[in-house]
């Protein structure tokens, strides 16, 4: 008795070591991932120079990566069903790893280009099937803790992204940017070829593939992205590229839809949306992924461009946000199913609405402690959204439906943040022109303080230039004018700050009919 006491005492502390390690093992897999759709960023200017690439070519080391990840996620349900859930995810990271080296190892852009494609499809199917994992491996009344463990991942990738890339670039070179990603690959694979284990309900769907629904998807999915990425360069609907980006985009997703819901055996099961928990806490990370990835674009953006910021220090006003972020996480977690979840969205939405709503402020003068203050409140505000959203959505799903909605889930998220840097990039162009419109009114010859601020330049310049009167009041001009621009971007930067806390604002209504997900007994089985 004794012995058989023991026995069961020690499967159950070898089984909940083992989801622990499933989490590490899922996270390193969903963290290279994420961190590789930011990573190359800070390296497109040594990579264009290397190849001698032009500025619409290498964009699409960025772009080309997106739409391939774009088209995947929704399908990795599908893919997770039909071959294995733990053979496709070593198969995806095996294909990731190679890759992320021949991206590294390439010999011209096209290579280049071909070769993030292929990290785009592997790595994009890796995130769902990492986030299906980690809720089949714990308890329903742990899904919290599963899903603060699963936001490291996801919500601290793009932050270190930018950091990591910049460091490496500069430190050693840009094809390392790449090459890190077999070291780690590596161990991510043996760990997950060793603790990863499919669940016993999943069965290989049968019947022919629905080649329709893919075909559909791909064209809706990577029209929108290409539309998304390419559009403020090509001003937007005003271009016949954009405009034809735009239809293909509409056809593919409702013919798509119509698929997914006619066909006999649909390629993605939509069937999660009939939840009201689900509906509402994708609609949810749709708008998180719109506030988050706009404001990690637009301050370091904002800090290198107006203040002079490198790269690294960029980095580094984001850094203590993500700090905040893990805290937080962790920290909620353990609230998951202990307090309704409904009201700690709605203490993450105030507090991600209070940060951006304090970099609305942001000027010339700004301090680095000032700008990482709004960060440190959005990354203590970002804890207490992604946790509960991820925990709330899934509490009414069952289990054969987790492959599915997590690839669905993780595309509203990925969609929300190109929607959202596209739009923010946006409202920054046209603010700004519209600010230096405002501003240049008031620098005409017949304004008395304009005419005295240039003489005075004028004077200041011919003191130490040594240049003739005329050349004086050229440069006089040159900087009143740059000046001009300087404000009027500035003041841009404010008012897209000020339109992503009204983002966040919008999650407080929505959190009313968000899911409680309120804990379980602890005698519930993991799915």
């Amino acid at each position: 008795m004794s012995a058989g006491v023991m026995k069961s005492g020690s499967s159950a502390v070898e089984a909940v070591a083992n989801k622990y390690v499933v989490a590490l093992t899922v996270m390193i897999g969903t963290l290279v991932e994420v961190i590789d759709t930011s990573v190359a960023n800070v390296a497109l200017p040594h990579i264009q120079g290397t190849f001698s690439a032009g500025q619409d070519e290498v964009t699409w080391v960025i772009t080309s990566y997106l739409v391939a990840n774009a088209i995947i996620l929704p399908l990795s349900g599908w893919l997770g069903n039909y071959f294995g859930r733990k053979r496709t995810y070593l198969t995806c990271f095996f294909i990731f790893v190679v890759a992320s080296m021949g991206a590294g190892a390439a010999f011209s852009m096209s290579a280049l280009i071909a070769m993030r494609v292929i990290q785009g499809f592997a790595g994009g199917a890796m995130v769902p099937m990492s986030q299906a994992i980690l809720l089949e491996s714990f308890p329903t009344e742990e899904h919290g803790k599963a899903m603060a463990i699963f936001g490291v991942g996801v919500v601290f990738g793009p932050i270190i992204g930018p950091t990591l890339g910049g460091w490496i670039t500069d430190a050693i070179d840009w094809r390392w940017v790449f090459y890190i990603n077999g070291p780690i690959g590596v161990l991510g694979l043996l760990l997950a070829w060793i603790y990863v284990h499919d669940p016993s309900y999943l069965h290989r769907a049968k019947g022919k593939v629905d080649l329709w629904s893919f075909g559909f998807i791909a064209i809706g999915l990577g029209s929108l992205e290409i539309l998304l990425n390419r559009g403020e360069r090509y001003d937007w609907f005003h271009s016949p590229f954009i405009q034809w980006l735009g239809l293909f985009t509409l056809l593919g997703l409702a013919l798509f839809v119509w698929r997914s819901v006619t066909a006999s055996r649909p390629l993605v099961d939509l069937s999660a949306f009939r939840s009201r928990e689900f509906t509402v806490g994708t609609t949810l990370m749709f708008l998180l992924g719109f506030g988050l990835y706009g404001s990690f674009t637009m301050l370091p953006l904002f800090a290198q461009t107006m203040l002079g910021y490198t790269a690294t220090w960029a980095g580094l006003l984001l850094s203590p946000g993500g700090v905040a972020s893990l805290v937080s996480m962790f920290a909620v977690g353990v609230l998951v199913g202990r307090v309704d979840t409904r009201a700690l969205i709605v203490v993450g939405a105030l507090a991600n609405g209070l940060g951006t709503f304090l970099l609305r402020f942001v000027d010339l003068g700004s301090t680095f402690d000032y700008m990482m203050l709004g960060r440190v409140l959005q990354g203590l505000g970002l804890g207490f959204l992604f946790v509960p959203l991820t925990a709330s959505a899934f509490v009414k799903l069952e289990p054969q439906q987790i492959g599915s909605a997590t690839g669905l889930f993780n595309l509203m998220r990925n969609e929300g943040g190109s929607i959202g840097i596209a739009i923010s990039s946006t409202v920054l162009a046209q603010r700004s022109q519209f600010h230096h419109a405002r501003l240049a009114e008031g620098f005409s010859a017949l304004s008395s303080g304009f005419v005295e601020r240039l003489e005075g330049m004028r004077q200041a310049l011919g003191a130490v230039s040594g240049q003739d009167p005329q050349t004086n009041q050229i440069l006089a001009h040159h900087i009143l004018d740059l000046e001009v621009q300087r404000q009027a971007y500035v003041m841009a930067y404010d008012d897209v700050f000020f339109l992503l806390s009204l983002v966040f604002l919008t999650f407080v209504p929505l959190a009313l009919i968000a899911g409680k997900a309120r804990g379980r007994p602890k005698g519930v089985a993991a799915h």
